[in-house]
């Protein structure tokens, strides 16, 4: 498959650019309503692998503002808006809902009539470094309701912030579609003395000759211009190539403003905060324990330790538990800086875990650490392209699923896999197939070693500004953090919630969380590794 193979008719000035067909009703699948991206026009998915994908795609889409272009004025402003709580003076104990009601306006202080702003809430009580998550309700209508579970005793204050007006998620939502050469890639190719870049991506418009590098096992597409002079054979390296500017008009620049409408605090209108009173007769053991896996929320921090609603977690405080529990095993890391976190945590705090220098570079790996006397081997590598690192060896490019199918595993094994950041420039699509092929892996590995510990790492929230937010924004990473979930459930592996853990926390988020989210991340990923023998 080459981009030349194109139909005609998705082509509209640009290979890039997808045809937004008008909106038809929802019933419809998404099918109708999207043209192909370009990869993907030779994508064959099995009924099943259709019918999962259009159930994925429906389940994220996103509602819409009414027809026609909203002026910057009319668009939804933070300071503006307020919240309320539902009866804030009733008498709240551990363990109640609490409903709060966010009412949004524009800039002229009008109510706004429909919905799709992206919000973030959550509870904390800053003076027992505790915090937990809230789940969010579109109504649709300009009001949003927002669901915090009452977790601890004391007072308990709210806060909520704006992510991104409805408005600019529609600016989005186009680029997703329509720019996914907004970050691009670059390879090197050498022979002897001399060599070439040229510039790469999963797609790239067609009228010159390009260099397939389609994995031969999982079918993950990969293209590079052809280089001039040397033959594709040559490649040796992969890099962040840029990130394309000017990519919004004057008008749609207003939605995206720092210190006006990205993540901006929303305020109560009367009290910001509950007293929230202990269980009476606490049974301690169920104190806050939900019994389903899609718990809101699944957890909460309290003292700055992270409890799970769904499973014990195990404080891994003292370096000798972290060697006790990993003693005899191999740990592989799978994915981007996010969980390369995890190998550059344990690899400081375990003193007798030391880092084998592989001559990788830095940052990108691959990374090994060793504990010679406790038989202990760590692994890092970086999941596949689209990556946006600098600069991987072409020999060291690989996908995560062909990598789990050369594990043996057995009970002395554990994976974790973290994969989200870097697909956020893309259409769904890319994100769906990369994630079926490393779920096919991960089945297959547990059908052969069922007591193979699988863990994923969800994505999490980062310090979004105007230019990151068109690349990077929260809202692309819940999205695919949501289909992920969904292409996970049901599966023996265990999830780490980064994003609610990001989300929770007094800290400002951060791409690479802070290290004491880290070392609560690490906590739960062990304490799966290591279940207390209860």
């Amino acid at each position: 498959f080459s981009p030349q193979h194109l139909d005609n008719d998705t082509v509209s000035g640009s290979n890039w650019i997808t045809e937004n067909n008008v909106q038809h009703s929802l019933s419809q699948t998404a099918k109708t309503t999207r043209k192909p991206y370009c990869g993907y026009t030779e994508q064959t998915l099995s009924k099943r692998e259709q019918a999962e994908q259009e159930s994925l795609l429906a389940a994220i889409q996103w509602p819409k503002p009414p027809d026609g272009k909203i002026p910057f004025a009319q668009s939804t402003d933070p300071t503006h808006s307020d919240f309320v709580i539902v009866k804030p003076s009733r008498f709240f104990k551990v363990g109640d809902q609490l409903e709060v009601l966010v009412r949004m306006k524009d800039f002229q202080g009008k109510p706004k009539q429909y919905g799709g702003d992206y919000l973030q809430a959550r509870i904390h009580s800053p003076g027992l470094k505790a915090g937990a998550a809230g789940r969010i309700v579109d109504c649709h209508n300009g009001l949003y309701k927002v669901f915090f579970t009452l977790l601890w005793p004391g007072e308990v204050k709210v806060s909520v912030s704006l992510v991104h007006p409805s408005e600019a998620i529609q600016v989005l939502l186009r680029l997703r579609e329509e720019r996914p050469d907004r970050v691009y890639f670059k390879s090197s190719f050498k022979s002897g003395r001399y060599s070439e870049t040229t510039e790469c991506n999963v797609c790239l418009p067609a009228g010159l000759p390009v260099c397939n590098f389609t994995d031969l096992y999982t079918g993950e597409p990969w293209f590079c211009y052809k280089p001039r002079k040397l033959s594709c054979a040559s490649r040796i390296n992969h890099a962040k190539g840029g990130y394309l500017k000017g990519l919004l008009t004057q008008e749609e620049s207003l939605f995206f403003q720092s210190d006006v409408n990205i993540k901006r605090p929303i305020l109560s209108s009367g009290p910001d905060s509950v007293i929230v009173k202990p269980k009476a007769f606490t049974d301690s053991s169920s104190m806050g324990r939900a019994e389903d896996l899609t718990a809101s929320p699944s957890g909460y921090y309290y003292e700055d330790q992270w409890r799970s609603r769904t499973h014990w977690i195990h404080n891994f405080n003292k370096s000798e538990d972290i060697t006790e529990c990993l003693q005899g095993k191999v740990i592989h890391l799978f994915g981007d800086s996010t969980i390369r976190q995890w190998f550059e945590y344990l690899t400081a705090f375990v003193p007798d875990l030391v880092e084998f220098n592989l001559g990788s570079p830095k940052n990108v790996g691959p990374f090994m650490s060793v504990d010679l006397k406790h038989n202990i081997l760590l692994k890092f590598r970086c999941h596949g392209p689209p990556i946006r690192f600098s600069t991987v060896f072409s020999s060291e490019l690989r996908y995560i699923a062909n990598e789990l199918n050369s594990i043996v595993g057995g009970r002395n094994t554990v994976v974790a896999i973290t994969i989200w950041s870097h697909f956020s420039t893309f259409p769904v699509e890319v994100y769906i197939r990369r994630l079926r092929n490393i779920r096919r892996a991960v089945l297959q590995l547990l059908d052969r070693s069922p007591k193979t510990a699988i863990v994923i790492r969800t994505a999490n929230v980062q310090e979004l500004g105007p230019e990151v937010s068109l690349f990077n924004s929260d809202w692309y990473s819940f999205q695919l953090d949501s289909v992920m979930r969904k292409m996970f459930s049901g599966i023996a592996v265990h999830f780490v919630d980064a994003w609610e853990m990001s989300v929770a926390h007094y800290l400002p988020h951060n791409l690479h969380p802070n290290e004491i989210i880290v070392k609560n991340q690490i906590d739960a990923f062990l304490s799966y590794v290591c279940p207390l023998q209860t």
